[in-house]
């Protein structure tokens, strides 16, 4: 028995596509469907599909993406089937589970995705390092550069101006104007030697 399942991410997307596709690829009586984020921990569609299915079953989706985005939710989900006998067919994707092929296939997919994953980390956190070693830290990037934030410690200093004045000025919030004053004292702090109490004569 061919069994569909068809998810969109919001009640405002149409269903109307995917199940036509899955009644054309043999999915006539048994189709489920709901409309919830890939993301969410509840699923009771699916959940209820995954019960109904049996050993000979085929589970058919329109794309992979359907049932999930999580690589490693994939592979499970792939194996806890192929324990029960269950295979996996996606139309849009290159899935066949019930040939050796589409097994092979699938499981090389998984593998040069979960490989793409580990390569984006590693050249974000070599960036990273990159940018810590020239002085640079993650984060926002600054509202203000080096020249302006030195203006603004010397116009608070004079007490001529309040820090809604300044935000205005620099066109920045006053949380942010504060901000750069609090980092300045403290950067003022670190540059004072600490003063050396005088000895007490004996």
């Amino acid at each position: 028995m061919k069994v569909g399942y068809a998810r969109v991410s919001t009640t405002d997307q149409s269903l109307d596509a995917q199940i036509d596709a899955l009644k054309r690829a043999g999915c006539r009586d048994h189709i489920f469907q709901e409309s919830v984020s890939s993301t969410s921990k509840k699923r009771p569609e699916l959940d209820r599909c995954l019960q109904t299915l049996k050993k000979g079953d085929t589970l058919v989706v329109f794309k992979l993406d359907r049932l999930g985005r999580s690589v490693h939710f994939l592979l499970e989900l792939v194996q806890t089937l192929g324990k029960r006998g269950i295979n996996l067919v996606s139309l849009h994707d290159p899935i066949d589970t019930t040939t050796p092929m589409g097994v092979a296939i699938f499981q090389f997919s998984a593998v040069m995705a979960q490989l793409e994953k580990g390569m984006i980390r590693e050249r974000t956190m070599a960036g990273l390092k990159a940018a810590r070693d020239r002085g640079r830290f993650g984060g926002a990037p600054q509202k203000t550069s080096p020249q302006q934030r030195a203006a603004i410690g010397t116009m608070w200093d004079s007490g001529k101006h309040s820090g809604r004045e300044i935000a205005e000025i620099y066109n920045i919030s006053k949380a942010t104007v504060f901000r750069i004053l609090a980092k300045r004292k403290a950067a003022t702090a670190i540059k004072k030697p600490a003063r050396r109490k005088p000895t007490q004569p004996r």
